[in-house]
Parts: structure tokens; sequence; C-alpha cells
């Protein structure tokens, strides 16, 4: 057995990225049929979800510039239909289905019932330009097949009322939906064509889904147009609509509007201009997108191992995620914090500050009883010493010998007391102070011991 040492180590970032690309170089684009779930709409734009069967799931991620080319809007449940190409998610390691097209299941199956009719009368040459038959310069009378009530009738006669108002306009009523509606409206041709009171014929209807605008898809049509004697201007739906009738039709409009602009007798030169410049023009186009695609295959070539649009997905992927562990995150932090504001208000109650105030009340009374029991016993104290300090003041104070007879001699000027006769002289002025008032004296005589 070799040794580590002897073998290339992978990181696991490097291997998730090479496994991702030898999906996408093993599986080019497919399509996959399954029912969606757990649908998600970040606000990013991008839409994921899992796609389903009855025993096995796989995650798709729809990024947000396909997402706003959809023409519906999926849900959980629904049964659609993916053109995806095969990537991993190299975060986690999972590998998902990154869908460049979705449409419903339903719808998927129209188009390719409208793509094999199409080849179908394709091959018998319904749709041959040497069939074609044209137009006439001046139409008189003009016949339009279609619904009496829907919007293209209006925008028709609008056209013709604002171009050429003399123009004679014949409607024949038909159903442009529904069941039935595809044999009345071959119906409704056979007879405008055999009554041939008409210079031509307009069938027309306004936009709407594919499954709507079905009618016109049916062969039971296509092979009335094609029968018909009368130059037939199909114009169903809107521009980007197209359907079997048009490609039958002697020609198509893109709108009812257009088809009325093109049976206007001053619009017939500007017509033939317009279909010669969109023919060079969509030459061209094609020549240039056949460039353009050459060169980006190269190019795609070249950044297979790279990739930054793809990188740029994971990142946006990436994003997303953590977008979403964040909110719940926050959720959950949230919650806690209501729990322990929850758990902390309990024990507040429990607590009961009435009672602790009782308790702090009792305190502080015990604590003023104490108090001032203890300052009456220190003033106490302090008073016996009081007394006992004055009653030795009083022993030793010279106003007490006072009180028993004694003077205090001093001289006036200076204060000095005496205390024997011979620092005084006679005839000197003395000053003796007794127990109550003081006397000024002179000394007549003194003697000596």
């Amino acid at each position: 057995m070799q040794s580590p040492m002897d073998q290339e180590i992978y990181s696991v970032s490097q291997l998730n990225t090479e496994v991702g690309q030898l999906l996408e170089q093993a599986f080019p684009y497919i399509w996959v049929e399954g029912e969606i779930s757990n649908l998600a709409r970040p606000q990013s734009g991008h839409i994921y979800f899992t796609l389903k069967d009855s025993a096995a799931q796989v995650r798709c991620a729809l990024f947000r510039n396909r997402a706003l080319r959809l023409r519906f809007t999926p849900e959980n449940g629904d049964q659609v239909r993916l053109r995806a190409r095969i990537g991993l998610y190299a975060p986690r390691g999972e590998y998902q289905l990154i869908a460049e097209h979705m449409e419903p299941a339903g719808a998927g199956d129209l188009q390719r019932a409208f793509e094999a009719l199409k080849a179908k009368l394709g091959a018998e040459g319904l749709f041959a330009v040497e069939h074609k038959k044209p137009l006439p310069g001046l139409v008189k009378r003009l016949g339009v097949i279609t619904s009496p009530t829907g919007a293209a009738i209006r925008d028709v006669l609008s056209v013709l009322k604002r171009r050429f108002p003399a123009m004679s306009v014949l409607i024949y009523p038909v159903r442009v939906q529904g069941e039935g509606a595809a044999a009345e409206i071959a119906r409704t041709i056979e007879l405008a064509d055999a009554r041939d009171e008409v210079d031509a014929l307009v069938l027309t209807r306004g936009g709407g889904s594919l499954e709507d605008l079905w009618a016109f898809n049916e062969e039971i049509v296509a092979r009335a147009i094609f029968a018909a004697r009368l130059p037939i201007i199909s114009a169903i739906g809107h521009e980007v609509d197209v359907a079997i009738s048009d490609l039958v039709a002697d020609e198509r409009a893109a709108t009812p509007s257009a088809a009325a602009e093109r049976l206007s007798p001053d619009a017939i030169a500007l017509a033939e201009q317009l279909q010669a410049r969109a023919s060079r023009l969509k030459e061209g186009l094609q020549r240039g997108l056949s460039l353009r695609r050459t060169r980006i295959r190269e190019l795609k070539q070249r950044l297979q191992s790279q990739h930054p649009g793809r990188l740029l997905q994971e990142r946006a992927q990436r994003l997303d995620e953590l977008e979403q562990r964040m909110k719940h995150a926050v959720r959950n932090r949230l919650a806690d914090r209501r729990s322990s504001l929850a758990h902390l208000n309990r024990q507040l109650m429990s607590l009961r500050p009435e009672k602790r105030i009782s308790i702090l009340e009792a305190a502080r009374i015990d604590l003023t009883r104490r108090l001032s029991t203890q300052v009456r016993a220190h003033l106490a104290r302090h008073q016996a010493r009081l007394n006992e300090t004055s009653r030795a003041l009083d022993a030793v104070s010279p106003l007490a010998t006072l009180h028993r007879g004694y003077a205090i001699v001093r001289r006036p000027e200076t204060g000095e007391i005496l205390r024997e006769t011979a620092s005084i002289n006679t005839g000197e002025q003395i000053e003796a102070r007794l127990d109550r008032g003081v006397l000024i004296a002179r000394v007549e005589s003194k003697s000596e011991g």
C-alpha cells in the first residue's frame, strides 16, 4: 500500500471543485421533470427548491437572472420541467441542478405537440414560400375572422378607421379558444373562401398562453388556410407568439394592429422595404450570433477550470444560506431572552417587595432603639465624668479660695500678682480681687514676714 506521501493529497475544497467539474463535463444540459417542494424565495431574487418524484429528490437553484424570465409563478406541488446543468455546491459537498429554464409540465407537452405538427406540415410543404399568395395592392373589402367581442377586432377597426376609413370590413364571428373552436375556425375559413365576398382575410385574436392560442395550432385550421383561395394574414397573439396558422398563412402579422397596418393602402411600399430590411437584419444577426456562439464556446473552454460566474452563484447561494441561519439564530436568541425575562419576573414576584420593606422597617426600628439606648448610656458616662472633673476643678479653683475670704492682690497696670511686701512700695496703688467684686487700694504701710 502506498503511503500518503506517495500520493496526491486533496483538500476538501479542491476535491469538491474537481468533482463539480467532472459532473458538468459528464452531463451537458438535460431536461428533468418532477414536482416542486421546499420552495424558497430569499430577498436576493434567486429561487431554491427540491424537485422530486415518488422515489427520489434533488436540490435545485434558479438564479435571479433566469427567474426574471419565467412566464408563470412556481409554487409547491407544481409539476414542472427543467432545462438544467448538474453542478456541485462546494461548501456543503452536495450536487444540485442549476436551472436555466423552467416551464409547467403540461406546457411542455403542448410545445412538443406544436413542434411535431410544425415538422409534419413543413415536410408536406405547407409553409413553402412558393405556395404563398400575394396580397392585393388595394383592399376594398376586408374579411376578419375573430371573436366579435375581443380586443383584436377593436384594434383592427381602430387602425383602419385612422388610416383608411373607406375600407369595408366584414366580420366572421368565431370562438377563438376552448373545445370546438378549431373546427369552427376551419369551417368559417371555408365559408368565407366559398362566398368570395372579400379581397383578403385576417385571422386574428389577442395574446394569451400557449393553451389559449392552441386553436390556431390545430391541423384542421392549418389545412383550411392552405386550401383557401383568398389571401390570408394570420395575426395571433403578441409579437413573441408564433402559431401554426402564422406559418401556413400567406403572411404573418405580429399583432392585430400590424395586420391592419399591412393591409392599409399607404403601407404597401413601406412593408416591402421593412420585409427586405428584416431579412437582411436577420441574416446579419444570424451570422453575428454564429460568430458569438463560436467565441463563447472557446471562452467557456478556457474558463472551464475557473468559471467566475459559477463561483459568484455559489457565493450568492452561500449568502442566502447564511441569511437563513442568521434569521434562525436571531429568533432563537429572542426566545432565550424572553425565557430569561420570564424567569427573572417569577423570581421578582417571589421576593414580594412589601415583605422586604416590612423586614427592613422592623430592622430600622430596632437599630433606632439600640442607637438611642447607646446614646443615652454614652451621655450618662460623659455626664458623670464631667461632674467628677467639675468637682476636681472646683477643689483647686482659686474662686473657691476667694469664697472662703481670701483675696488676690495685683498691680492694676500690669496685672502682676503680688506675693510678698518686698515687691511693692508704700503709697503704690493695688487691686484686690474678692469673691465678689474688686477693691482698689493704696499701700499706707507694710511689714515684712
